[in-house]
């Protein structure tokens, strides 16, 4: 544990951080299931609006420094490629 008053301070930092960016991830990962249940039942209209909520969420990940900018932009890119894929069928 540490002793010294800056490293208890760093401490609590930590922890506070960690908190935000597990709410921030957990918050992505609920989003991204949602999608994926709105695409595999086959709605049109929940499937684009979760994509919108979706591909907001993981730009706002981005920013915070959740995730890589190119990790987010794949899971955009396949997510919309499947809600297309919906529009056509």
């Amino acid at each position: 544990m540490a002793n010294h008053v800056s490293s208890l301070k760093r401490a609590r930092q930590t922890e506070r951080k960690t908190a935000v960016n597990r709410a921030n991830k957990s918050r992505i990962r609920t989003s991204l299931r949602a999608l994926r249940e709105a695409i595999q039942s086959g709605d049109l209209k929940t499937a684009q609006d979760q994509y919108k909520a979706t591909a907001s969420a993981l730009d706002k990940s981005v920013q915070k420094g959740i995730l890589h900018a190119n990790t987010a932009s794949r899971y955009k890119s396949r997510l919309n490629a499947r809600v297309k894929a919906l529009t056509t069928a």
